[in-house]
């Protein structure tokens, strides 16, 4: 099972959350559920997040899984970044940030979120 890990870029410590390629709904909800209970257990406004979702599988279901964990993640979360969407991903992706109500900055790649996330 994948699992998140901590990336340390320009003096800075990004929670990194890899859902790239995942396509199994129960590996999707499995890395959502170890995030929260780590961005759930911090600080408010204190984690600085990334995640990587290259290829990642979408249906009704993971949106659902992912509206409710970014809801809960919201008093935690200092900055976002995502990297990875492509073209029904991103009308995924802007739908979940007007249900959610949260400002997960869009990158191209993870060295440009990094630069940005860094300056957070």
């Amino acid at each position: 099972m994948r699992k998140p890990e901590f990336i340390n870029y320009n003096g800075k410590t990004f929670f990194y959350m890899n859902f790239s390629d995942l396509i199994e709904v129960e590996a999707v909800k499995d890395m959502v559920q170890e995030s929260a209970n780590y961005i759930r257990s911090q600080p408010e406004k204190s984690v600085l997040t990334l995640s990587n979702i290259t290829g990642m599988h979408f249906n009704s279901e993971i949106k659902n899984v992912f509206s409710d964990f970014l809801k809960g993640n919201k008093p935690y979360i200092k900055a976002s970044a995502v990297v990875g969407l492509g073209g029904l991903q991103r009308i995924v992706y802007n739908g979940i940030m007007k249900l959610t109500g949260r400002d997960i900055r869009s990158f191209e790649n993870i060295m440009v979120a990094q630069d940005w996330l860094s300056a957070n």
